[in-house]
């Protein structure tokens, strides 16, 4: 799933920037959007289903012919974007979140005070055809984004799928605890061409092995807390000797060949590691 976000001050004409782009992506792949919305919470203007939400309910789901709306408490931005993603969106747009570190859109707020700023549009700019068609082109270049699940629904698209008897996976997490240490947090960097390209080197060479129908990875970049995921491997093969033969030769690869370097931050210290990937 490629992401961006457009942000602007209120009024500088995001959500008719989003309208434009969102239809203009449809044209490329699914498109899902995500809308920072100020104030206590949401609501569905004092109907019942807001009695549930306020009784309690972890998570309430208003069904309304074949549309649904689903309320979930406790959770944020990176929430919302996997659940896109698990749903198999190819695209997600969304509207506000300044201080997040997603590549911006930014209408009127100079890159001096904002991160990742991919393109700057003046407030009353024409939204015409020649700016969103640079806009999709921008968002077709983001580095996707997935999910364990949206791994696993790219290895079932395949059309090889017919021939595996098991889809196996490994999710490597930040271990919080390691002997008397406790740690923060880490920070991954890469090339991200060439980390990419290798990557793919990788898979396509283990798809390559007898019985082996599809092989994909994925690594987060950036912060990674404790107990979130890193790193994300999905195999599909004939039989399960060959799968898990394969997912241990592709886990050793990514973090000997890839080029990805790790910062582990703990009460002791910060410091960079060796062999960062996973």
């Amino acid at each position: 799933m490629k992401i961006i976000s457009v942000v602007g001050y209120k009024n500088s004409g995001k959500t008719a920037l989003v309208e434009k782009l969102v239809g203009a992506l449809g044209c490329c792949g699914r498109v899902g959007t995500v809308k920072h919305v100020s104030g206590e919470g949401l609501t569905l203007g004092g109907t019942d289903t807001d009695r549930h939400i306020a009784s309690g309910a972890e998570v309430t789901v208003a069904v309304s012919g074949d549309e649904l709306v689903k309320f979930v408490g406790g959770v944020g931005l990176r929430s919302a974007l996997d659940e896109l993603c698990d749903d198999g969106i190819d695209f997600a747009v969304v509207e506000g979140f300044k201080d997040s570190g997603l590549p911006k859109i930014s209408i009127g707020i100079g890159s001096d005070t904002l991160d990742n700023v991919v393109k700057y549009v003046e407030v009353g700019q024409d939204f015409d055809e020649e700016l969103v068609g640079e806009l999709v082109r921008l968002t077709l270049a983001q580095r996707d984004y997935h999910t364990l699940k949206s791994l696993i629904r790219r290895v079932r698209a395949n059309l090889g799928i017919r021939y595996a008897g098991a889809i196996g996976s490994f999710t490597g997490i930040v271990r919080e605890v390691t002997g008397d240490v406790s740690t923060k947090g880490l920070e991954f960097e890469h090339y991200e061409d060439v980390a990419e390209e290798k990557i793919e080197h990788i898979c396509s060479d283990l798809r390559a092995r007898e019985g082996v129908v599809d092989v994909l990875m994925y690594h987060r970049m950036g912060w990674v807390g404790p107990g979130e995921d890193i790193v994300y491997i999905v195999v599909a093969a004939s039989h399960r000797e060959q799968l898990f033969s394969v997912l241990r030769e592709a886990i050793e690869r990514l973090k000997v060949e890839v080029p990805i370097w790790k910062k582990e931050y703990t009460e002791k210290g910060e410091y960079w590691v060796e062999g960062g990937g996973g």
